[in-house]
């Protein structure tokens, strides 16, 4: 039996990408919880190798044409939207098994906002005595959507390590609970009490995440552990896409050295960790502490044979020739760099600087240390033109680097989803709100972006091929009667960029080995193939 029980709800997607759903900030919640005495239990209902497809919302319908037709070809998108983790019955089963006074879930997505409600239903059904929190992203920008669910009791809104603990105390006990900071909840079925998201002071006070509660059997990589940690709270760039941005509430806190070395080392010393990734937003902002971090970790963990990733994004005006060996004796293999467009106009937009200069030193140093990159674009943002970023993808083809290709979704508390909703272009349901579903349609319209991920996916696999020393094919006409069950995926991709570089058509290899053509811009991508004949094509390899 336990008194608190944390949860990291189930996802609905057509995609999941198991090394970015560590639940690490519900660690860091319970080390806390726990720290003050009570017995807490983490239940991670995405730590399974379970999903089940499942019938396409209909507010996603419009995504037919586009994802209608499954894809077994190299430049596959999406198709099957699945159910990820445990069921709901189950959770309920966990959650009643607990016997929790308490249960904690996280919202951290507004696409996913949803998952988290039918958690906190299915919770509120099988333990119907408990009180129910919701914290994350979604329930600190969007409260009154989460506390519009009648299973939702509380809300904390912002860093919820400073309000847990008086929460769960004054639950435990019977108290009022509006005193406590940062507590969202219902005044009565219409109105609700809403205090200002809540900011830790210093981060270094708190205890070190409770990493003993997560599943790490199921996070290994390469039969070994995987390690999630966050340097510095918020961030000091005042990037318009994004929610914790400079302008936001959340100020910039960076943690000092040490107990990050303490964290790495928990985790090492109940764990085979071999990949840390360091979830901040700039973790190479402040040179002398960078260097002292990664000098810190050579001397500790050097021997270790541990890989180190930023997959966030460096910014690479940050990066020297001294810190980029320091990076490479620390273990990093390859340097994640934000790059977003090289369009003057959308930089300003965005609030980005242009980093071409530094972007194309550092790809240049990298060569040097042995560091692969991959750049990161955002397209279909409002505003921005599809030709801009045909033009950001050419920019890559012509540099060392991997295409890293996001389409913009429009994230609460941000300064663009304000303008997204001045443009009245915002998403009508909360679980479009994401990149896979192709979420806005402006400039950039939907067939725009669609051609714009399989163009990304056609240049990888172009740089691919320059890495492996292989010739990219010869323009040939695409044959009707084509069927090509028994090929590779490697001879497959080879066929179908032989057929687009002929006529810029592109095509995907249904599951019966039948060629089809592929819903796409004929205009951007006849543009893409001229430019092409303009760069000094580069493979993304050292």
């Amino acid at each position: 039996m336990s008194d608190i029980l944390l949860i990291q709800p189930p996802i609905r997607d057509f995609y999941l990408t198991l090394k970015r759903t560590i639940p690490y900030g519900l660690s860091c919640i319970a080390a806390t919880l726990i720290r003050d005495g009570f017995h807490v239990e983490l239940f991670d209902a995405l730590a399974v190798d379970k999903s089940r497809i499942l019938n396409w919302p209909d507010s996603m319908a419009y995504l037919t044409p586009y994802y209608g037709c499954d894809d077994k070809s190299p430049f596959g998108l999406f198709h099957d939207y699945r159910h990820y983790g445990y069921s709901f019955e189950y959770i309920g089963k966990r959650a009643k098994a607990s016997g929790a006074f308490l249960v904690g879930i996280s919202s951290l997505f507004t696409a996913y906002s949803e998952d988290a409600l039918e958690t906190a239903r299915i919770v509120k059904k099988c333990l119907p005595g408990c009180k129910i929190v919701l914290g994350g992203h979604h329930p600190t920008h969007l409260p009154e959507s989460a506390l519009a669910c009648e299973a939702v009791d509380y809300v904390i809104r912002g860093e919820g390590e400073v309000s847990i603990c008086l929460l769960a105390r004054a639950v435990q006990k019977g108290l009022p609970v509006d005193q406590i900071p940062g507590i969202g909840y219902r005044k009565n079925k219409t109105s609700f009490i809403l205090k200002a998201p809540v900011v830790m002071e210093n981060p270094d006070q708190y205890p070190l995440p409770a990493v003993h509660l997560i599943k790490d059997s199921f996070y290994r990589r390469k039969n070994r552990g995987t390690l999630v940690i966050t340097a510095a709270r918020g961030c000091p760039m005042n990037c318009t896409y994004c929610a914790v941005n400079a302008s936001s509430v959340f100020p910039y806190r960076r943690r000092k050295v040490e107990p990050i070395i303490a964290e790495i080392d928990q985790a090492i010393s109940r764990n085979d960790v071999g990949l840390i990734d360091f979830e901040d937003e700039n973790l190479s902002m402040d040179k002398k502490w960078f260097i002292e971090l990664l000098n810190q970790i050579i001397l500790r963990f050097g021997r270790l044979n541990m890989e180190l990733r930023a997959m966030n994004g460096l910014y690479a005006p940050t990066l020297d020739e001294e810190i980029m060996a320091a990076m490479k004796e620390a273990g990093f293999k390859t340097l994640n760099l934000s790059l977003c467009t090289t369009r003057t106009e959308q930089l300003i937009r965005f609030r980005r600087p242009d980093v071409r200069r530094a972007f194309e030193s550092i790809l240049s140093r990298g060569e040097k240390f042995g560091l692969n990159a991959v750049g990161y674009l955002i397209a279909g943002a409002p505003d921005q033109q599809p030709e801009d970023s045909v033009n950001d993808l050419l920019y890559l083809a012509g540099k060392r680097v991997l295409v890293g290709l996001s389409i913009y979704y429009p994230a609460p508390g941000s300064p663009d989803f304000e303008q997204c909703r001045r443009l009245n272009i915002l998403p009508g349901e909360f679980e479009l709100m994401r990149s896979s579903v192709i979420p806005i349609s402006h400039r950039t319209k939907r067939e725009d972006a669609i051609t714009l991920l399989r163009l990304a996916r056609i240049l990888n696999f172009m740089k691919l091929l320059k890495d492996m020393d292989k010739t990219l094919p010869e323009p040939e006409p695409f044959d009707e009667k084509s069927r090509l069950p028994m090929e590779s995926r490697m001879d497959l991709g080879m066929r179908i960029l032989s057929w687009f570089f002929h006529d810029g058509k592109i095509r995907g290899i249904s599951r019966e080995g039948r060629a089809y053509e592929h819903l796409v811009s004929l205009e951007m991508t006849r543009n893409f193939l001229n430019g092409l004949k303009e760069v000094p094509f580069k493979g993304s390899g050292t």
